[in-house]
């Protein structure tokens, strides 16, 4: 314990956390705007202003599981400005008016750029972070994209009706030319290569195997980050159309931001706490509460109701991911820490991507309230999936450690 207030605040956390904020704030900015602008520019249809947005996540997906398997080779200051290059390269690439076809594209490879980038800030900070600060640094790093999450669309609606989309996309321009800049003041200390990774950097592509491009140690705590985060995808896709349902509108425009204000208010305590107690102490209750907000949500039948249940899906949600992240590179020797952040990214991408699309099949069978109540049935299951994929273990390692300062 004399240990835990090893230097958290330093200036490359600051520097890292900033530029991952202004990445993912691009990213739901876009969101937000982008398929309007499908509309209204090239008269897209429904489904292609979809795929435009949609896309986007696909690309970032590629561009975590390539960049995983060389994050370490290439080194992880050269892969995070190779990621913000070609991030600011395929932002400019929307002032260029060529079609549809041409902003798919344009999507995609942004999205393979955010994934380059943002496997880099994720590696960079967990390489960064005391070791026995891990939980309580990543909770803090991650509220970065958890606000972006609560900015990001306000700034993109507010936009999108009080000015023009050049204005927008010079904006994200902007945003990613800071990031580059501030970056160039960044230290990353040296991580020492193994004599098998050395012996890889002439044969990259030669055999390629599983490991070669995800963590196997990250794969069981990363398959609860993509079981919880289809609660959340359903949460971030439908919430609109079932408060409109529930004729909640009012209360709806407030749900991220209390979403938000649950996550930033708790993550410091239970990162701390996760640190200092252990996983399960955070993870279990977590999974319960997500239930509960999922439950309530699906209940709600008046603003107050709704608002309460984004706060527990907040608390829930929120702490699981961070949580999760923590797990993934403590895990993890600190060699292939890249590929550990870029596979816990990769499940959770998948859940928040496809997973709108696979519950949208079930909405004209169930209904939202419904569906919502089933997904809480499915975040206290998610508890019991944990216990035989990580609590167990991580109940046991607690166990021995104790035993270890007992006997000293």
């Amino acid at each position: 314990m004399e240990h835990y207030n090893s230097k958290l605040w330093t200036k490359d956390f600051i520097i890292v956390s900033t530029i991952n904020f202004f990445l993912a704030l691009v990213f739901y900015l876009l969101v937000v705007t982008i398929a309007v602008y499908a509309v209204d520019k090239y008269d897209a249809s429904t489904s292609e202003a979809g795929l435009i947005t949609g896309i986007f996540i696909i690309g970032t997906l590629i561009g975590r599981l390539f960049i995983g398997r060389l994050i370490n080779i290439i080194g992880q200051r050269k892969t995070l400005f190779i990621g913000l290059i070609m991030y600011l390269v395929t932002t400019s690439f929307y002032f260029i008016n060529a079609g549809i076809a041409f902003l798919l594209l344009t999507r995609f490879l942004h999205g393979i750029a955010l994934g380059v980038a943002n496997t880099a800030t994720g590696t960079i900070v967990a390489q960064t972070i005391p070791a026995n600060r891990k939980g309580e640094g990543i909770g803090y790093f991650s509220m970065s994209a958890t606000l972006a999450a609560a900015l990001g669309p306000f700034i993109g609606l507010y936009m999108s009706q009080h000015t023009t989309f050049q204005m927008i996309f010079s904006f994200c321009l902007a945003l990613g030319l800071i990031s580059l800049l501030i970056g160039l003041f960044l230290h990353v200390p040296a991580i020492p290569a193994r004599e098998e990774e050395a012996k890889q950097k002439l044969f990259v592509f030669k055999k390629p195997k599983l490991s070669n491009f995800v963590e196997p140690r990250a794969l069981p705590i990363a398959t609860i980050t993509l079981v919880t985060s289809l609660c959340y995808a359903s949460v971030l896709s439908f919430v609109n159309f079932y408060a409109i349902e529930k004729d909640l509108v009012t209360a709806a425009s407030f749900f991220f931001v209390v979403y938000a204000g649950a996550v930033l208010l708790s993550r410091p305590i239970t990162g701390r706490l996760m640190d200092v107690k252990g996983a399960n102490v955070v993870m279990y209750p977590a999974f319960f509460i997500l239930a509960a907000g999922m439950i309530l949500l699906s209940l709600a039948d008046n603003g107050f109701t709704f608002l309460i249940s984004g706060i527990l899906i907040g608390l829930g949600f929120g702490n699981i991911q961070s949580c999760t992240q923590a797990i993934a590179v403590k895990l993890t020797p600190v060699q292939r820490m890249g590929l550990a952040t870029s596979t816990f990214f990769i499940f959770l991408d998948a859940g928040l991507g496809f997973g709108p699309y696979l519950l949208g099949f079930l909405i004209p069978l169930t209904g939202y309230s419904f569906l919502y109540g089933i997904l809480g049935i499915v975040a206290m299951l998610s508890s019991i999936l944990y216990y035989f994929l990580h609590g167990k273990k991580d109940k046991m390692d607690r166990k021995k450690e104790g035993s270890t300062l007992a006997a000293l």
